[in-house]
């Protein structure tokens, strides 16, 4: 096959019209092991092949994408950079965005390559190229550009070389180019700070993350939303967060959802700012960013009480991170009768609404009543008790009534909740009380897709290994269960027929 590609190869240099034959080398280089084409690709004449990216044949063109994204990948990073500098630059300029991705994918592969990235890294022309990319109309080779030059900075070669000589003003000037290029540079400085906290101080001295803060208070609120955005995300790393705290952002995004009441086009925004400090409480302390910033937390509850379906989203998706942590559930405890209202909010919409809002309440109440075992503290297993009770004056039927109806999203979301409270010696206590809810929870003819059988078995599971199951169910029950974790999520009861001879 190898002799086959070489043959191939020189019989392409020679043709006016090679599209015919590129098909029959894309066919044989796409048949080869990768491992067997890195022992013959080095003496290949790749040049035949680039030359032929400059061709109005898109046809053409494209055979010879695929037919280099093979050979590439068959070469060492490091052989690629010293070999085919020209030729990555010139896919860099080239028309097609195929050609583009190409290139920056192989330039990605380079900087990835400890030997190979200085190649690049000292090379401003190729740097210059990957930049231009950013601005770039499909977002397919931004998105491309980005991650490469992410990749870059991981050394203190590569950030030098992008945020402390001429390309530093390259870079500033694309940001200019438009609104939607100016935050596909945010997005590169967010994860480039992102790496560590040499990284964001490189960004900071380049005013670039000042200049992002900036946008959080413009008058555009679609420009604030995205910036609230990027903002959420830097705020990931421990080194972010201290950043922010450090420029008082935590302060000003507090002040800007209480703000946000008096401000007709908050909705815009506002889903972020409650976003940010979620991410927040669950990243720190709960108990902290809800006592430092109450204006949080009230504008979860005020969320979830409200009519519009994406602010009920977003406070449902909030309440289930606060609650997923025993510090958040004892902090909405703490909050008394806001939060019973709020309780019975999502009691209503986990049974009338739309489907999605009723799959996000059952997963923020499954968070909100998961008690793992090392954490069930008389207190804390009372706590979800008396939620668990305050759903509803039946929630268990509540619950039961969701899971048969003939949706496989709600019917998983109500057996999660049950999986919740499985462990929990109270919830044990209810299920067994129940009339028929054994046979429910072991009933395998309910919920045929194989979503739904997880998630019985998962329930079964969570009983059979609780160590109050015996107890409480009794050991005939815990026996049955037992027996359904040994059969397994898939089990089928085999059903014998007979044909009786003669019958009609």
């Amino acid at each position: 096959m190898a002799a086959s590609i070489e043959s191939l190869l020189s019989e392409i240099s020679g043709l006016e019209d090679p599209v015919e034959e590129l098909r029959s080398l894309r066919t044989a280089v796409l048949a080869v092991p990768l491992e067997t084409l890195k022992e013959t690709v080095r003496g290949l004449r790749l040049e035949v092949i680039f030359s032929l990216l400059i061709s109005n044949d898109r046809e053409q063109v494209e055979l010879c994408v695929v037919i280099l994204g093979r050979f590439l990948q068959a070469l060492d990073p490091h052989y690629v950079a010293q070999n085919f500098r020209e030729e990555l630059q010139m896919g860099l300029n080239h028309c097609l965005h195929s050609v583009k991705v190409l290139a920056i994918s192989q330039i990605r592969r380079i900087v990835e390559h400890p030997d190979a990235a200085l190649v690049i890294v000292n090379s401003s022309e190729l740097l210059k190229g990957l930049i231009l990319c950013i601005a770039e109309e499909k977002i397919s080779v931004a998105k491309e550009a980005i991650q490469a030059l992410s990749k870059l900075t991981n050394t203190t070669d590569g950030l030098h070389a992008l945020f402390q000589s001429e390309l530093l003003d390259h870079l500033k000037d694309v940001m200019g180019t438009s609104d939607i290029v100016r935050y596909r540079v945010y997005e590169l400085v967010v994860e480039v700070s992102s790496i560590s906290p040499l990284s964001l101080g490189y960004c900071a001295n380049a005013s670039f993350l000042s200049r992002l803060l900036g946008e959080l208070t413009g008058d555009d609120v679609l420009v604030r939303a995205t910036a609230i955005e990027m903002v959420t995300t830097l705020a990931h790393s421990q080194h972010g967060r201290q950043y922010l705290a450090e420029q008082g952002i935590m302060d000003k995004i507090s002040n800007m959802i209480i703000g946000a009441e008096s401000d007709p086009f908050s909705d815009f925004y506002l889903p972020g700012l409650v976003k940010f400090f979620g991410n927040l409480a669950i990243m720190d302390s709960p108990q902290q960013i809800c006592e430092c910033y109450p204006a949080f937390l009230k504008k979860v509850f005020e969320m979830a009480l409200d009519k519009d379906p994406v602010m009920i989203g977003v406070a449902l998706d909030t309440l289930g991170v606060l609650g997923s942590t025993v510090e958040g559930k004892q902090v909405l405890q703490k909050a008394g009768e806001k939060f019973q209202q709020v309780l019975k909010r999502l009691s209503q919409l986990a049974q009338n609404s739309t489907t999605e809002l009723r799959v996000r309440c059952l997963e923020a109440l499954t968070l909100l009543l998961t008690l793992p075992a090392e954490q069930q503290t008389e207190d804390l297993l009372g706590l979800t008790e008396s939620w668990f009770s305050s759903l509803s004056n039946q929630p268990l039927e509540m619950f039961r009534s969701i899971s048969v109806q003939p949706f496989p999203e709600l019917h998983c979301g109500a057996l999660r909740v049950f999986i919740a409270i499985a462990d929990q010696p109270w919830g044990q206590k209810l299920m067994i009380a129940a009339p028929g809810f054994m046979e429910f929870i072991v009933d395998r003819s309910t919920g045929p897709t194989k979503e739904s059988k997880d998630a019985r078995f998962e329930l079964v599971k969570a009983l059979a290994n609780s160590a109050s199951t015996p107890e409480i169910f009794g050991n005939q029950h815990y026996l049955r269960l037992r027996s359904y974790m040994r059969e397994g999520p898939y089990y089928v009861t085999a059903v014998s027929s007979v044909t009786v001879e003669g019958a009609e």
